[in-house]
């Protein structure tokens, strides 16, 4: 695929400098980094050359598909510890990662039935160890509540293109389900448009 062939996704530019923020400060010194849904690759592409030589970027997404685009991305980024994109579909019960030592996946739980939430906690809990972090990035309800209108205009778009999609509540979806895998909240991040970075460490 060529340059002017690769898919770019608008929220990318305006949300890759404060997670790159969030990483930066909160990941330790080096290991692997396991991204989930990673979509058109950006975020790989624009963060991995950004972060410590001693990280290494590993893409996957559920379709296979998007597998050019985020190698394409990541030619172009002129960083070769972005390694090849992988599939991963966070509902299989056995994923084509062993270890990992931290997760991030952005906006995805909210475009996905629940039960991908639910296979991302599961699998996390399997590859990742003491101490390790899931970083989750996008939007959320606080206490049953929207936190924007935006959102919860979002969130109506949503449930009408699917209605196992949604914008998920924090305190009563995300947090339990964390609790029942092993993790324990670490931080919430406020970010721009109504969002939030979400950082999670296994037990």
């Amino acid at each position: 695929m060529v340059e002017n062939e690769l898919r770019q996704a608008p929220a990318t530019s305006r949300n890759r400098e404060p997670i790159l923020a969030v990483l930066a400060r909160t990941l330790p010194d080096s290991g692997l980094l396991l991204e989930i849904a990673s979509g058109t690759g950006e975020h790989a592409a624009f963060m991995m050359p950004r972060l410590p030589e001693t990280w290494r970027w590993q893409p996957t997404d559920a379709d296979p598909g998007a597998f050019a685009n985020i190698d394409g991305h990541a030619r172009l980024s002129l960083c070769p510890r972005i390694l090849p994109a992988i599939m991963l579909n966070v509902r299989d019960t056995t994923w084509p990662i062993a270890r990992a030592d931290a997760i991030l996946c952005c906006n995805m739980i909210h475009i996905a039935p629940w039960e991908a939430a639910e296979g991302l906690f599961a699998g996390a809990a399997r590859v990742l160890s003491t101490g390790a972090k899931l970083i989750l990035y996008g939007p959320f309800k606080r206490n049953r509540l929207h936190t924007a209108p935006s959102n919860e205009s979002f969130d109506a778009n949503l449930k009408a293109r699917d209605r196992d999609w949604g914008v998920r509540c924090l305190d009563t979806e995300a947090l339990p389900l964390a609790e029942k895998n092993g993790f324990d909240l670490e931080e919430i991040v406020i970010m721009p448009a109504n969002n939030l970075t979400v950082i999670f460490h296994r037990r």
